[in-house]
């Protein structure tokens, strides 16, 4: 979803005029349209992690080192 907002965003388009042509595939709202103020979430989301790549390898890396510790037989 967030690829087809960063395409038609560089066409030109507005979220507001994107926004009803989305529909979500899965969870609790399936089939229905996010709304507006959460692509602005993800695309703010994906702004940081453009901006900021190292940051966000470091915050995985830290989360898969608190996974596979939580998954050892203490």
């Amino acid at each position: 979803m967030l690829h087809t907002v960063l395409r038609r965003k560089a066409l030109g388009e507005s979220v507001e005029q994107i926004q009803p042509a989305l529909i979500i595939p899965t969870g609790k709202r399936k089939g229905q349209n996010p709304s507006v103020a959460s692509i602005y979430r993800a695309l703010a989301e994906h702004e940081k992690t453009q901006a900021y790549p190292e940051a966000v390898e470091t915050a995985h890396a830290d989360f898969a080192a608190l996974q596979q510790r939580d998954r050892s037989p203490a």
